[in-house]
C-alpha cells in the first residue's frame, strides 16, 4: 500500500492517541528530506519522523536509529526556535487527503502565546514540510524551496502565504454518506465493460491509492445490486477502526503495507503493535540505503571512478609484464643480429637468418631502415634491457596498485554495509588518504571520529563493531583491551568487532563472528568464514593502510548472517 489518505487516516489516529498534548522535546534534522520531533508524552519520549523524502515520504513513531550532521541545517534552526519546549494541541488530517496538520502552541521571545501549523504534505516528488504562522497563514520556513518556476499553482518559499494543495475531488470514505442515487451511479460506472474498476474507484473517492483502490475493486467483482455494492464498500471502510497493520506481497511479488489485510495480498505478515512499527519493518532497509547513498552519492562517484582508474592501471601493467616476458626473443634477435652482421642487408627492412637456439631454423627479423647493421642489432639489446629493468618496477607498481585497489573496494564494501551515520567517518578517511578534496573546513577542525556501534550477546556480553577503517582502527588498536577476542572475515573486507571477554562463551563467539559477517562484503553469504583471536595478537604494520592489521594463531568459524540477529542483539540495548 502507498502512503495514501487511506492509510494516513489510520496513522493519523494512531498518532493522535499517543501525541496529543504533549511537548516537543528536541528537533533534528538527520536528512536532508526528514525531521524528527521528539514528543513527551504519556512519560515517554516519542520519535515523531516527518519526511518529505519523494520516494520515501512518510509521517510515523520510529526507532530506527539516526545521526545527526555535524552542521544543523537552517530548516531544523528555525524549528528549534519556534518549536522547541511547545505543545502538540492536535493532530488532524485535511479531509481524506495526504496532508497531516500539526498544531502547535508555542510562546515568543517576550512570552505571548503564539498558535502554528507544522504541515506534511505526503505527495511523492512534491512533499513538503511547512511551518506556518496561523495568525497571519504565513509561512515561516519548510524543508523544500519551491520557486514560481517549478509551481505557478503557489508559491513556497519563507514569507509567502500557504496555500493548500488542489484538493482531489471525490468522496471521503470515512464521513461522506452517499445517497441511493451515488450508489447507483457507482454501480452503473463499476459495470460498464469501458470503465477500469480500479480508475473508477478512484475518481469517486477522495485519496485512494492504487493498491487501496485494487484492494476494494477485488473485493467487488461480483457485486450485482446496490443493496450489495453498499454492505461491501461500507465494511471495508469500517475495518479500518480496527488496525491490524499487514506487510504483504501483490500479484507481481512485490511487497506492500497495508493498514488492514487486504485480499489481494499473499504471503501476508501481521503481528505488528502499530502502524509505525510496521513500517521500521518495511522501510528500514530501503530508508537505510537511500539515505546512505543521498549522503554519499558525490563520494562513491569519486570512489567508483578511482577504482575504475586502478583496473585500468592494473590491465596495462599486465600487458607490460607480458611483453617483458617475451623479453628473451629480443635478446636472441640481437645476438643473432650480431653474429651474421656482415651479411645484413643496407636500408632493408627485414633479414632472415639461420636461428641457432633452435636447430638453425631460419627466424626473419624486422630492420629498421634508417639504422646501420650494428644499430639495428643494438636496438633490439636495448629493448630487452629496457623489458628486464621494467620486470622488477612493474611488478612493484602492480603489487602497490592491488594494494590500492584491494583498499578502495574495502571502503566500497564499508558504504554499501554501513549505516548513514557512518558516511562522515569514511568521508574524513578518503580525504586523509588523498582521494576526495579536503574543505577548507576540515583542513581548521580536529576531525571526532564516532564510537563503534555495542551490541549486546545473548549473555550480556558486550560486543564492539567497527563500521569503517577509521572506527575499526580506533576500536582494536585504542579501545579494545590484550585480553579482549577480534573477530574479522578471512579474507575479504569487513568490520573488525571486538567481544569484551577473555573468556567468551561459544555462543558469544558465534553471535559476534554472524555480526563481523552482516558488516562485510558477506552480508548475503552463507557459511562465511570468521577468524577470531586475542588483540594481543593483532599487529599493525607501519604505514599501513587505516583499518589494515595483520595477526597470528587465530581460529576460524564458519557462520551465515541474519539481520534478525542482528535487531536482537541491538535491541538488548
Amino acid at each position: 500500500m502507498s502512503f495514501d489518505g487511506v492509510f494516513l487516516h489510520g496513522m493519523t489516529a494512531e498518532l493522535k492517541a499517543q501525541l496529543e498534548g504533549g511537548k516537543i522535546v528536541k528537533v533534528q534534522q538527520p536528512y536532508p528530506h526528514e525531521v524528527v520531533l521528539v514528543i513527551r508524552s504519556h512519560r515517554h519520549n516519542y520519535p515523531l519522523l516527518l519526511s518529505a523524502n519523494p520516494q520515501l515520504a512518510r509521517a510515523q513513531i520510529t526507532t530506527i536509529p539516526y545521526a545527526n550532521p555535524k552542521t544543523a541545517p537552517t530548516f531544523v534552526m528555525t524549528l528549534r526556535k519556534y518549536l522547541e519546549n511547545a505543545s502538540l494541541v492536535s493532530l488532524t488530517q485535511v479531509a481524506n487527503d495526504r496532508i497531516l496538520t500539526l498544531q502547535i502552541r508555542s510562546r515568543d521571545e517576550l512570552g505571548d502565546q503564539e498558535n502554528l501549523q507544522l504541515i506534511v504534505e505526503i505527495m511523492g516528488r512534491h512533499s513538503n514540510v511547512i511551518l506556518v504562522d496561523t495568525a497571519t497563514n504565513k509561512i515561516l520556513d519548510l524543508i523544500k524551496h519551491v520557486s514560481p518556476d517549478q509551481n505557478r499553482y503557489r508559491l513556497l518559499m519563507p514569507g509567502a502565504q500557504y496555500v493548500q494543495p488542489e484538493q482531489q475531488t471525490g468522496w471521503q470514505p470515512f464521513s461522506h454518506e452517499l445517497t441511493t442515487a451515488d450508489w447507483e451511479q457507482l454501480l452503473l460506472k463499476l459495470r460498464d465493460l469501458k470503465n477500469r474498476p480500479v480508475t473508477v474507484l478512484q475518481q469517486a473517492y477522495q485519496g485512494l491509492g492504487k493498491d487501496t483502490a485494487q484492494e476494494l475493486a477485488t473485493r467487488l467483482q461480483r457485486v450485482t445490486s446496490v443493496v450489495e455494492l453498499k454492505e461491501i464498500v461500507t465494511s471495508f471502510w469500517a475495518e479500518f477502526a480496527q488496525l491490524q497493520p499487514t506487510i504483504g506481497k501483490n500479484e507481481k511479488g512485490q511487497l506492500q503495507f497495508s493498514a488492514i489485510p487486504y485480499q489481494s495480498l499473499t504471503d501476508q505478515q501481521t503481528g505488528f503493535d502499530s502502524l509505525s512499527a510496521m513500517l521500521d519493518s518495511f522501510y528500514g532497509t530501503k530508508a537505510e540505503s537511500d539515505r546512505k547513498h543521498q549522503l554519499a552519492s558525490a563520494m562513491l562517484q569519486r570512489l567508483n571512478n578511482v577504482i575504475k582508474r586502478n583496473e585500468n592501471k592494473l590491465k596495462k601493467l599486465a600487458k607490460t609484464i607480458d611483453r617483458a616476458h617475451n623479453a628473451d626473443e629480443d635478446r636472441i634477435k640481437g645476438e643473432i643480429l650480431t653474429t651474421y652482421l656482415h651479411q645484413l642487408p643496407e636500408h632493408g627492412t627485414e633479414v632472415t637468418l639461420p636461428n641457432f637456439y633452435d636447430d638453425e631454423k631460419p627466424l626473419t627479423i624486422t630492420l629498421a631502415p634508417d639504422l646501420t647493421p650494428a644499430k639495428n642489432a643494438q636496438k633490439y639489446f636495448t629493448r630487452y634491457n629496457k623489458a628486464k629493468t621494467a620486470l622488477t618496477v612493474v611488478q612493484e607498481q602492480i603489487e602497490e596498485t592491488q594494494a590500492e585497489l584491494d583498499y578502495l573496494l574495502g571502503v566500497q564494501a564499508q558504504v554499501e554495509v554501513g549505516e548513514p551515520k557512518d558516511i562522515e567517518d569514511i568521508r574524513v578517511e578518503l580525504e586523509q588518504q588523498g582521494v576526495l578534496r579536503r574543505t577548507q573546513k576540515r583542513k581548521k577542525l580536529r576531525v571526532k571520529i564516532n564510537p563503534a556501534e555495542q551490541f549486546y550477546a545473548s549473555d550480556g556480553t558486550s560486543i564492539l563493531v567497527g563500521k569503517n577503517n577509521l572506527q575499526n582502527d580506533q576500536l582494536t588498536l585504542k579501545k579494545a583491551r590484550k585480553t579482549d577476542i577480534w573477530l574479522h572475515t578471512k579474507n575479504m573486507p569487513g568490520s573488525h568487532v571486538i567481544i569484551q571477554s577473555d573468556h567468551p562463551t561459544p555462543e558469544t563467539i558465534k553471535e559476534a563472528a554472524m555480526l563481523a559477517a552482516y558488516f562485510s562484503k558477506a552480508r548475503q553469504s552463507s557459511q562465511v568464514p570468521v577468524d577470531y583471536v586475542q588483540v594481543k595478537a593483532i599487529h599493525k604494520p607501519n604505514g599501513a593502510k587505516p583499518g589494515f592489521v595483520i595477526y597470528t594463531g587465530q581460529q576460524t568459524i564458519y557462520v551465515t548472517p541474519t539481520q534478525d540477529l542482528v535487531v536482537q542483539l541491538r535491541q538488548k540495548k
